[in-house]
């Protein structure tokens, strides 16, 4: 990795946390060629050099999110999403006595995640009426926040895992483009949040998914990552991850899910504990 990509990967480290991979770093400059026109910069050592020579935010701001991995789609890895729809929430809806779902989308990218949590409840809201629903989706990209709240998404975008018969109850056509619904932006609250700096989830939710954003992190990132969800999370949470992800060697809060195979639930000792905490502090 040459100079010049060295300093463009950390900023990204310094911001995000993540660490820029072999794979993505090789297609670097590809990704930050629209910020390179949209300075006036001939290419990345001048990019290096403008921001090594004085604070600018707004660049700043446009490296970190052209080089942010903001790939997402419908319903991605589609029996997580049947067996969210067919085991996970009944089970929280059979024991929520207050009648309240909490969800957390953190690392939410281009909201594709929790658009398609949102069409499974509208479609199955008969069993959701009375009920209060709160769905959070933070993510660290401002660009990624910007758009998944305007619901806008390509042909392209739309074909990738979203049902024609979804597709066509749930979102309006925008020229060439489709856009989801008032009502399913209306039940979504997106927010632009730092993992590491978190300020936007408040006290505990039931589903919590954090997919395909650990693989980024160092080991320790990964345990302060956790270490957040649990802190936000019951005896009764269910934590979904990525495919490649995993709580074990990362975490004592979790442990695999007795029930739902890939997913993972509070340790009893921990979720007591923090239970206990979270009523203190309230």
């Amino acid at each position: 990795m040459g100079g010049a990509a060295r300093i463009l990967s950390g900023l990204l480290e310094a911001r995000t946390g993540q660490i820029l991979s072999e794979s993505r770093a090789w297609r670097m400059e590809t990704a930050l060629k629209p910020v390179l026109r949209a300075h006036g910069l001939s290419d990345m050592d001048a990019l290096a050099s403008r921001l090594m020579g004085r604070k600018d935010a707004t660049l700043e701001n446009d490296v970190v999110n052209a080089l942010l991995n903001n790939e997402s789609s419908f319903f991605r890895d589609l029996q997580i999403f049947d067996m969210i729809h067919r085991h996970i929430l009944p089970r929280i809806h059979g024991q929520r006595s207050d009648r309240t779902l909490r969800i957390w989308s953190a690392g939410c990218s281009t909201g594709q995640e929790v658009y398609s949590l949102a069409i499974q409840l509208c479609n199955d809201m008969a069993r959701w009426r009375g009920w209060r629903i709160e769905i959070l989706a933070t993510d660290i990209s401002t660009a990624a926040i910007a758009q998944a709240k305007a619901g806008i998404f390509t042909q392209m975008d739309v074909q990738r895992g979203l049902p024609v018969g979804d597709l066509l109850k749930w979102f309006d056509p925008a020229g060439d483009d489709w856009r989801a619904n008032s009502a399913l932006r209306q039940m979504i609250d997106f927010r632009t949040d730092n993992l590491f700096d978190a300020r936007a989830p408040q006290g505990e939710y039931d589903l919590l998914l954090c997919r395909n954003v650990l693989l980024y992190f160092t080991p320790e990132r990964r345990q302060s990552v956790l270490r957040l969800l649990a802190r936000h999370s019951h005896a009764g949470s269910v934590l979904l991850l990525g495919a490649g992800e995993t709580v074990i060697g990362h975490s004592d809060d979790f442990i695999p899910h007795a029930e739902f195979r890939g997913g993972y639930g509070r340790r009893a000792a921990a979720a007591t504990q923090a239970g206990g905490a979270m009523r203190r502090a309230v």
